[in-house]
């Protein structure tokens, strides 16, 4: 009885042969993209693709699955490389430390990208390079001042609502002409802000279920 007995059981020899074989690409490797890795890795996928520039700091270990006392001051991909190696030492994976913008590409295509960046600019450096390369993707929108999981959604960019930053997307996408994509997003409002300043409060049970929800769309469509 191998690591994934119970999702052959689930899901059938030939669709755990599929994810195997598929490679996917995640972009942002904090609060959000964590968890999709997370459940990614332990779902059979058999290469993965880790993009992030950031370093795992102490504000970061109430949200985000890399990030541990143990971590800290550590490449958020190389952490995450090593606890992948952990779940399944058979998936390969490529690691890259860098920001992504429209001057990056990669080598590597991948056959899905789950979108987990904060940056408006570096999501739509990231949509014009899957669509210039024809490589599905799934974005997630804002998950920060949420508490409601049972308001997180699966929708179309042009079908979003109440969230202020696909709510900017979608003017983008409209404005550059872009194709319709699938996101993760809330209809929840966003919770009052505690504070003056530029960060936004965020909880470890939404962001995770932004990512899980993300993972499980990628999933479901590398097996249908």
């Amino acid at each position: 009885m191998n690591r994934l007995h119970r999702i052959k059981l689930l899901i059938g020899n030939e669709s755990v042969k599929k994810l195997q074989k598929s490679t996917v690409m995640v972009v942002g490797c904090g609060a959000v993209g964590s968890f999709a890795i997370e459940a990614l890795a332990r779902s059979g996928i058999g290469n993965l693709i880790l993009v992030d520039f950031d370093k795992v700091e102490e504000s970061n270990i109430n949200r985000q699955l890399f990030a541990m006392d143990s971590s800290l001051g550590k490449f958020k991909t190389e952490v995450a490389k090593q606890r992948i190696a952990d779940i399944n030492p058979a998936i390969k994976v490529y690691v890259f430390n860098v920001f992504f913008d429209e001057n990056k590409d990669f080598d590597v295509k991948p056959d899905f990208v789950i979108d987990a960046i904060d940056t408006v600019s570096s999501k739509i450096a990231l949509y014009n390079w899957c669509e210039n390369n024809g490589i599905p993707f799934i974005s997630s929108m804002g998950a920060a001042r949420k508490t409601d999981l049972t308001k997180i959604k699966v929708g179309k960019i042009s079908k979003t609502t109440v969230c202020p930053l696909a709510s900017k997307i979608r003017h983008i996408v409209r404005d550059l002409k872009m194709k319709d994509f699938p996101v993760v997003y809330s209809t929840e409002p966003a919770m009052p802000q505690l504070n003056r300043g530029k960060e936004f409060g965020s909880i470890v049970t939404v962001t995770g279920m932004f990512g899980l929800l993300m993972a499980d769309f990628v999933i479901k469509k590398l097996t249908e």
